[in-house]
């Protein structure tokens, strides 16, 4: 054989190699930040809504993060302390931490969020904001878009946050989605998740959280009650190594804005 063709060949046992592994490597976990508005009346709700419909969301969009929910809860209209989730996800810290810059240098952001941006501060659009970082569980390494045939302002999205009693309590509830595949069970059981993850700064610490979907209220209680009757959960959570991993729970139902783009 010509030294040519050994050359070549070598060439392409390297670069098959090399394919064979980018195609065998799992994907990367993500990271999302989930940001909380609260506000008191009317006219902040509408500003709020304003400043992510026509500015932020845009804005995003064109910093090439195609996917960004906005949600507010059921109960936004009678709560005492109204919210409004966004949730964004990044492909990497790197792509977070340079997210304000990138939006400083957007001349189109800047011009059109600027009733927003240079709010009076007698005249905030809101009262605060929470700011969650999150990374994606192994179990789930990527966000997914809920398949939902139903009217928007009839689909509920349950966002769960579970805090664990010691750190080593919680990552073995982490283990339990992942290592239990208590992850696979919700697919299997047609859950419709958006993400599940690890929270990795927040106010609520050690924490998980994650989001499941559902056409109607009425879908989503018939799908806990499979769960908590599925016999794979029932062997799970009465496994002597996943006890007491959960020390505090929240659930927060929610419905996706007119805008949301999950």
């Amino acid at each position: 054989m010509h030294r040519h063709s050994i050359f070549s060949l070598a060439l392409g046992l390297i670069f098959s190699l090399f394919a064979t592994t980018a195609l065998s490597a799992p994907p990367k976990s993500e990271f999302y930040e989930l940001k909380v508005y609260h506000f008191k009346d009317a006219t902040q709700e509408k500003s709020i809504d304003q400043f992510l419909k026509d500015s932020y969301l845009p804005a995003l969009h064109r910093a090439g993060i195609a996917h960004v929910g906005v949600f507010k809860p059921l109960a936004n209209d009678t709560a005492t302390d109204k919210r409004v989730y966004v949730l964004i996800p990044f492909q990497s810290l790197d792509k977070f931490a340079a997210l304000p810059q990138t939006l400083n240098k957007d001349k189109a952001f800047q011009n059109s969020g600027q009733a927003y941006l240079s709010a009076a501060y007698n005249q905030p659009p809101y009262q605060r904001m929470e700011s969650i970082l999150m990374r994606a569980f192994t179990g789930m390494p990527q966000m997914a878009l809920p398949q939902l045939t139903s009217a928007t302002q009839q689909r509920v999205y349950e966002l769960r946050s579970y805090e664990g009693p010691t750190e080593k309590l919680y990552a073995n509830k982490v283990d339990m989605f992942n290592k239990g595949d208590e992850v696979g069970l919700f697919k299997r059981l047609g859950f419709n998740a958006v993400f599940y993850a690890e929270v990795l700064a927040g106010s609520h610490m050690p924490n998980l959280m994650y989001m499941t979907t559902f056409e109607n209220m009425e879908e989503r209680d018939k799908h806990w009650k499979a769960f908590g009757e599925d016999p794979a959960w029932v062997k799970l959570k009465s496994m002597p190594e996943y006890q007491n991993n959960v020390s505090h729970a929240d659930i927060f139902m929610l419905r996706p804005t007119a805008y949301s783009d999950i």
